[in-house]
């Protein structure tokens, strides 16, 4: 549903069924029959997890990343995995101030530097949105 938000269609628009390709065809994503399995597993380990502790910014960034890497929809995926990474922080009750750094830098899903980038990157607004907060309760 949120893709159907994020595009303006009439419908929520299907999980693709054939290859993606970005960035001008230098990235591809394949499909399979258990893509769709695959993502809905790997986004839901974003949720708290008691027995295998993550930090919420990793969980975010890690739903970011997903999406980006399973591309699923034929377009518009990175406004989705943007607004996977909201939601993971709005489930625990976290909205940034602001999302600058998050929104002018793209991030590969297959490069283990932009998985650590992006999280500092959360980690970045999420200290100014606290910064912000105790300024208000002063």
């Amino acid at each position: 549903r949120w893709q159907q938000h994020v595009l303006g269609t009439p419908q929520p628009p299907s999980f693709r069924d054939l290859p993606a390709f970005a960035k001008g065809g230098r990235e591809r994503y394949g499909i399979g029959p258990e893509t769709r399995a695959r993502l809905d597993a790997c986004l839901a380990e974003s949720a708290r997890n008691i027995e295998r502790p993550l930090s919420l910014t990793a969980r975010a960034a890690r739903a970011y990343l997903d999406v980006c890497f399973f591309h699923p929809f034929d377009d518009g995926n990175a406004r989705s995995a943007f607004l996977a990474l909201v939601f993971v922080l709005a489930r625990e009750g976290v909205a940034l101030d602001g999302v600058s750094l998050l929104r002018r830098v793209t991030f590969q899903a297959d490069e283990p530097e932009d998985a650590l980038i992006l999280t500092r990157y959360i980690d970045v607004h999420l200290a100014e949105t606290r910064r912000n907060s105790a300024s208000l309760d002063s």
